[in-house]
């Protein structure tokens, strides 16, 4: 199967899941066997899938992307020892990054929920227009692709992760920032974006904010 069909759903699924890491292998850039370049998909995914799970609290070495051949038996060993390598020193999900595991599974669920807007904006605001991995590698990393991250992407994820801990019951401000690994204005500002956009209401009757 191309690389390219890996969907961003099929990472955090398998996150999801309970699985600590996601190896990821496809042919070298310039040699698709389909020549429909799916492994420069493969690519920009992988990349933005990494800055979604930063910005969840999810080491993003926990994903790896490799460029392998057929014949390449020795080095794909060599790779999978030093990714499997990698995952045991970060330790199991979750556990490993310090992240509370019922706010792990909240921050994954409302990503996850996400995922069709977000495939939308890649195609419509982050596609790369050269075909090379410097210039794949240069734009994930510029001020141009973070600015529109958090434009595009992370307050919608912010406010998906508190619906998505609201959904279960009503909690306080200092709730949950706690279960979400937020400072207090972090999580008052995103409340406050969530009530505005009718998504959230304050109960007064018992002092909690819950779902509108």
């Amino acid at each position: 199967m191309c690389s390219g069909r890996v969907d961003l759903s099929f990472v955090l699924r398998a996150f999801s899941k309970g699985n600590d890491g996601v190896f990821i292998g496809g042919c070298h850039l310039n040699e698709c066997h389909y020549i429909t370049d799916g492994n420069y998909d493969a690519l920009g995914m992988v990349l933005l899938c990494k800055k979604i799970m930063e910005q969840i609290g999810v080491n993003p070495e926990r994903l790896r992307l490799e460029s392998l051949s057929a014949g390449e038996g020795i080095r794909f060993a060599e790779v999978m020892n030093d990714f499997g390598k990698k995952i045991k020193e970060l330790g199991p999900l979750g556990q490993g990054g310090g992240i509370d595991e019922n706010g792990l599974k909240f921050k994954l669920e409302a990503v996850t929920r996400l995922i069709p807007y977000m495939k939308l904006v890649e195609r419509e605001r982050l596609r790369v227009p050269v075909k090379s991995e410097e210039a794949y590698h240069k734009f994930f990393a510029s001020d141009e692709f973070n600015q529109l991250f958090r434009e595009l992407i992370a307050d919608k994820l912010a406010i998906s992760q508190i619906t998505s801990i609201l959904g279960r019951n009503p909690l306080s401000t200092k709730e949950i920032a706690e279960i979400l690994s937020l400072t207090p204005s972090e999580a008052s500002r995103h409340i406050s974006s969530s009530s505005r956009q009718g998504f959230v209401r304050y109960d007064e009757s018992r002092k909690c904010f819950a779902l509108a």
